[in-house]
């Protein structure tokens, strides 16, 4: 049986010696997050589906060769980012340019707001915020989503990315600014 309080790695180690059960445990504390980074990436349902999918599939071929270099969300994190590319290459035959891109980050400021009365403002709000996500550029909306969604600090940004820790912090600090001025 699978402890609620067993690490990741743990788990994604028990899971390949044959826990079907810590697998199980795994889906459940990810499968948030990782479909919400490739919807909010891809803007389409069905293609979400369809790389999540994917995705835990080479989880699952990938299982018996596991070793626990990384935090495990920066392990499953850094499969998705490589599927998105491939994803994005078998489209348009290119990465999208904005992952090209070497811009500069603050950290998010969390926005409370409280009382039945502010309910049709917070909706609009939270509408222009999904818009604003949206038209960021990938890069930009990526890191944005792998520190929002998967919960990555700006080091396993930079791993999941493969690109050094001040291009991710400049990618989010942008994010940032840009979703602060659209709000």
């Amino acid at each position: 049986m699978v402890e609620e309080a067993a690490t990741d790695e743990s788990l994604m180690l028990a899971y390949r010696d044959g826990d079907a059960v810590a697998f199980e445990a795994l889906y459940q504390r990810y499968r948030g997050s990782l479909y919400h980074y490739f919807l909010r990436q891809c803007h389409q349902p069905s293609t979400a589906e369809e790389l999540f999918q994917d995705v835990w599939m080479k989880l699952i071929r990938a299982r018996k060769k596991y070793e626990p270099r990384a935090k495990f969300s920066t392990f499953i994190f850094h499969m998705a980012h490589n599927h998105l590319i491939d994803y994005y290459r078998r489209q348009s035959g290119r990465i999208p340019l904005s992952y090209g891109d070497n811009i500069d980050p603050e950290d998010v400021a969390a926005n409370d707001c409280d009382g039945p009365e502010r309910g049709a403002s917070n909706r609009e709000q939270m509408g222009l915020l999904m818009q604003s996500i949206e038209a960021l550029p990938e890069a930009q909306r990526e890191a944005f989503l792998l520190r929002e969604e998967g919960g990555l600090s700006l080091e396993e940004i930079a791993d999941v990315t493969d690109v050094n820790t001040e291009t991710a912090k400049s990618r989010l600090r942008y994010a940032v600014k840009k979703l602060r001025d659209a709000m």
